[in-house]
């Protein structure tokens, strides 16, 4: 299924660690390398799926980084139907989205089951639109998409 996704990695001075995932991985589950974003000297990078499926495991791989400073460690998702880049930083040892003032994580529950877990999108709730109808903790898909 066609999905576009993005993914920027923002970590000060962690350009040994994030050096593996800059590189091609056959092992992986994920698919395709993390770019530098060229001219940061703090540290950023970046990476674009077209796909859904070829980006599940990527935060487990990012958790599982020796990082130096992990408080430091901004992970910013965006999925195509999101309003806007969603963060993620560790809470305890584990990269945990952040709630952001004004926005929404819905979860729907979907009319066939995919083999890919679903996101859900995250909505601006301060646009004066109705928002998407949220799906029942239980009825949503505790699998992690990306």
């Amino acid at each position: 299924m066609s999905r576009m996704a993005q993914i920027v990695v923002l970590a000060r001075y962690e350009d040994e660690v994030m050096e593996p995932l800059t590189r091609d991985d056959e092992a992986r589950t994920w698919r395709g390398r993390f770019e530098q974003i060229p001219g940061w000297f703090v540290g950023g990078w970046h990476i674009e799926f077209f796909r859904s499926y070829q980006r599940a495991g990527v935060l487990k791989d990012l958790e599982s980084l020796p990082w130096n400073n992990p408080e430091c460690v901004q992970v910013l998702l965006h999925d195509e139907d999101d309003d806007c880049f969603g963060l993620w930083m560790f809470h305890d040892g584990v990269l945990t989205e952040v709630p952001l003032a004004g926005t929404r994580r819905i979860h729907n529950v979907r009319s066939a089951p995919s083999d890919n877990p679903d996101p859900g999108v995250l909505c601006r709730t301060d646009q004066g639109r109705e928002l998407p109808t949220h799906s029942p903790e239980h009825a949503q898909d505790p699998r992690l998409s990306w």
